[in-house]
């Protein structure tokens, strides 16, 4: 797969890099802060090759990849030059207040995931070790391991710092200072004084309640957002001159003491009032929240609030050293949504679903679940019943026993290690069991419902015969009834198959030809208004009067020029006739910088015609007749 290619297709499709806020990923997700929604083309989205789905939920929009992600990732932010994309403006006053939550939430989590879930692994290796007797807890290595698992769960206010600091647009090193204020060993050591001499702190006669940050998750973010209002005022009433000095001390010496005193610990009571919340429900319905989550984690999912979960988990996790509100419930669902997919999978006739549904269900037993979410239970429906059945059963089995996961790791099969806690195997083998009895109740059902293949094949077969019988009854007339669509530049017309792309060459966008250009002048091929030009000019899209949409890309890979060497000479919204002139590039320009000027020309609404017609292996002039529609 061309991750370049498809990463360049995402970000059109998005809206350009000017529409794109800030952008991160997780496992599977490419996850967008837009400005304007509206301008993101789901459809065309979901219709690129190597994109699983697109959502726009939870005050972002995500577009799944599956386990490309990261490359994906890595080629769109070279692309849209969108390293520092977290400081340009963000429209946020569409979004809901839930939706705002939720964004500073997920914006602030997924970022530092990857640390949390390799120390998380690194103290699920460190339990199995010593649960073997392998290690002791006296020796050396143990003492290394256990450090070096503690280290990111220790420092997290520093972490959760750095990420907040891009979703509230301030200094990430300032807000990385206030993070280490919190864990430094001397206010510790202050801390711990106090408490042991039943003392109490004060900081210019003001009282600084006793309150330990180490793991917190709460304090750091709400210390964040008053950052966010003092850092600019400082910078606006300090003078240029001395601003780069005075600024950032203004705000040190007015957020850190604040968090210390007001903001830090109203942090800390709400996540005491959390954990007391769950520690209620724990003791008088301790079922309830692993079958809630076992049940709902794919809706959670979909709508990106699972990410409101985990923070709970963690901050259940460093307050009383187990987790039984995100871990269990989502482990059981992961595997739930995976054997709903294997099931799939023996059961269904068809080769194409039948290797879809067994990738995607092995993956997400392993505990990425999308490929199967989107591929699968979305798609077929009752899977999703199965898996949500599956992860109820299993959460209720869990719930009952009182099992909890001991470290932050991605639920699939291979945490279960992380269930692993200071009284032996007991939360292990019912975390076991619970994953068995979701997995068989899953694969069951969804075994039994089947996916009504019969039912399509038959619906299928039958509208086939339709067509044809319509096809043949008008094939004189269609035969007869062609409108023409001209050539757009002079050159060489050749096979979309000659174009270094693959949403082109394999036709994802629409039936056309390609044009080598011999001139750096572009025509319309048709009367019709100019729907689509981007910023970057490489791309003309065109609704003709006789219904068709038409698209010509000029080179490819065009759209990282920013429009260098291009000359527009319209505008979007513009009405426009054939042979009047849209644009000129400069054709050496382009290649000297490295880039193919070879110019896909597309019907993009290919699909409301019975056949494209293009006339390829000819030199072409400006006017010429170049594409039949049928």
């Amino acid at each position: 797969m061309n991750f370049k290619n498809l990463a360049a297709s995402v970000l059109e499709k998005v809206g350009g890099k000017e529409n794109v806020s800030s952008v991160g990923h997780c496992a599977t997700r490419l996850r967008f802060n837009l400005k304007d929604d509206k301008k993101a083309d789901t459809e065309a989205i979901k219709s690129i090759k190597g994109v699983v789905g697109a959502v726009n939920n939870g005050g972002q929009y995500q577009v799944i990849i599956g386990n490309d992600v990261s490359s994906v990732y890595k080629e769109l932010v070279q692309l849209g030059n969108l390293s520092d994309a977290s400081n340009s403006d963000t429209k946020e006053k569409d979004k809901g207040v839930v939706a705002k939550v939720l964004d500073t939430i997920a914006g602030s989590f997924f970022p530092i995931i990857p640390a949390l879930a390799g120390a998380g692994m690194l103290k699920a290796v460190l339990a199995l070790l010593t649960a073997f007797n392998w290690v002791t807890v006296e020796s050396e290595t143990y003492q290394f391991l256990n450090f070096m698992s503690d280290a990111a769960f220790y420092f997290l206010p520093i972490l959760l710092a750095a990420s907040a600091a891009k979703k509230f647009k301030v200094n990430q090193y300032m807000a990385m200072t206030i993070g280490a204020i919190l864990v430094h060993p001397t206010f510790i050591s202050m801390m711990n004084g106090a408490k042991d001499e039943g003392t109490e702190l004060h900081f210019l006669g003001i009282l600084v309640p006793h309150v330990s940050y180490a793991s917190s998750v709460i304090p750091i973010i709400l210390a964040v957002w008053f950052m966010s209002y003092v850092e600019p005022f400082a910078e606006k009433i300090v003078p240029k001159s001395t601003r780069i000095f005075f600024a950032p001390l203004l705000t040190l010496i007015v957020v850190a003491p604040v968090t210390l005193i007001a903001v830090g610990p109203l942090g800390n009571y709400l996540g005491q009032v959390l954990g007391m919340g769950f520690a209620f429900l724990d003791t008088h319905v301790s079922w309830l929240v692993p079958t809630l989550v076992g049940t709902f984690t794919p809706f959670l999912v979909m709508a990106g609030m699972h990410y409101g979960i985990i923070p709970l988990g963690m901050n259940m996790l460093a307050t009383k050293g187990i987790d039984t509100i995100a871990g269990p419930g989502m482990l059981v669902s992961n595997i739930a949504e995976g054997a709903a997919s294997l099931a799939v999978a023996f059961r269904t006739k068809n080769k194409d679903i039948k290797q879809l549904a067994s990738s995607a269900g092995i993956t997400a037993v392993v505990g990425i679940t999308e490929p199967a979410m989107y591929g699968i239970s979305l798609r077929f429906k009752r899977p999703l019943i199965a898996t949500m059945i599956g992860g109820g059963v299993g959460g209720l089995f869990l719930g009952i026993m009182g099992v909890g996961r001991y470290a932050q790791v991605s639920p699939g099969i291979f945490s279960l290690p992380s269930y692993i806690g200071p009284d032996g195997f007991t939360d292990l083998i019912y975390a076991s069991i619970g994953c068995v009895i979701s997995f068989a109740t899953a694969f069951i059902v969804s075994y039994i419902l089947g996916i009504k293949e019969e039912s399509m094949e038959e619906s299928t077969k039958e509208v086939n015969e339709a067509k044809k019988e319509v096809n043949e009854a008008n094939k004189e007339v269609a035969a007869t009834n062609h409108d023409v669509i001209y050539s757009p530049i002079k050159g060489k017309a050749v096979e979309l198959t000659e174009v270094n792309d693959a949403v082109f060459s394999e036709g994802i966008l629409g039936k056309g030809v390609a044009i080598i250009p011999a001139e750096g002048k572009v025509f319309s091929p048709i009367d019709g208004t100019v729907t689509a030009f981007l910023d970057s000019h490489h791309a003309i899209g065109i609704t003709g009067e006789i219904g068709a949409e038409v698209l010509i890309h000029v080179g490819i890979d065009t759209v990282q020029l920013a429009g260098r060497h291009y000359s527009p000479k319209v505008t979007k919204g513009q009405t426009v006739k054939k042979g009047d002139l849209l644009l000129e590039f400069d054709i050496d320009a382009i290649k000297k910088e490295g880039y193919e000027v070879i110019t896909p020309f597309i019907v993009t609404n290919s699909v409301d015609y019975s056949d494209v017609l293009g006339i390829t292996g000819k030199d072409v002039e400006v006017g010429d007749a170049l594409i039949k529609l049928v």
